[in-house]
């Protein structure tokens, strides 16, 4: 997986091979379920991204950027701080996982410097955020913690695929961020672009809380 990845082969040929058997070592090649071999892909590549990345140095101030697509926002931050990764979505009542709730559900799942151990609640958006972001740090030769917001809105009316997710979050992290010198600025200007109040996104999400609660040892 990632050689074809490294001699640029598309991330959707490879889980496509995957999928249908095509990569493995003899007899221990199995077609699987699509979603599977979509999932899988897109862990394996950020893995080998990830460690990677974690030999470079922090970047150096605060990162938001931020995108809307199809009735979504994603909002993307990204602290001078050493690898971590957190996905949150926040899926708006009549949308497709949230039909006959009358409120916003919120769902996130995180990582800190080691990997994870067990499956990400929120499903492969999750794992092919994690590999968009992995590739941005890798181009500059960077490493952060990377905290993800999306907002999916009524008007997102059938969810498209972990495709979609990704190739969004690749479009988002090729522009030019909006750059800051502490937390406070930076996530009065993230909640800004969002439409959920602040202390909901905090609510419900691990390292938001320890970004804006824990100090770190060079404060001291």
């Amino acid at each position: 997986i990632c050689k074809l990845y490294r001699d640029g082969v598309l991330v959707t040929r490879i889980q496509k091979a995957f999928s249908t058997g095509n990569l493995g070592i003899g007899r221990k090649r199995k077609m699987v379920p699509t979603k599977w071999s979509i999932t899988t892909v897109d862990d394996v590549i950020s893995l080998a991204l990830i460690n990677e990345i974690k030999q470079h140095p922090t970047i150096d101030n605060f990162q938001v950027y931020t995108l809307r697509n199809l009735d979504n926002i994603y909002v993307t931050i990204l602290l001078p701080q050493p690898w971590k990764f957190e996905w949150v979505e926040a899926w708006f009542p009549t949308t497709t996982w949230n039909k006959s709730g009358l409120e916003t559900q919120i769902i996130g799942d995180y990582e800190g410097y080691s990997k994870r151990k067990t499956y990400a609640r929120v499903g492969g958006c999750y794992y092919s955020t994690r590999l968009a972001t992995a590739e941005a740090l890798s181009r500059e030769k960077r490493q952060a913690g990377a905290i993800l917001l999306r907002e999916i809105h009524p008007g997102y009316t059938l969810p498209i695929g972990v495709w979609n997710v990704r190739e969004s979050i690749r479009e988002q992290l090729k522009q030019k961020p909006i750059t800051f010198d502490d937390i406070n600025n930076t996530l009065r200007y993230a909640f800004s672009q969002l439409t959920i109040p602040a202390n909901k996104w905090i609510a419900n999400s691990s390292l938001l809380k320890e970004a804006l609660y824990q100090k770190m040892i060079t404060e001291f």
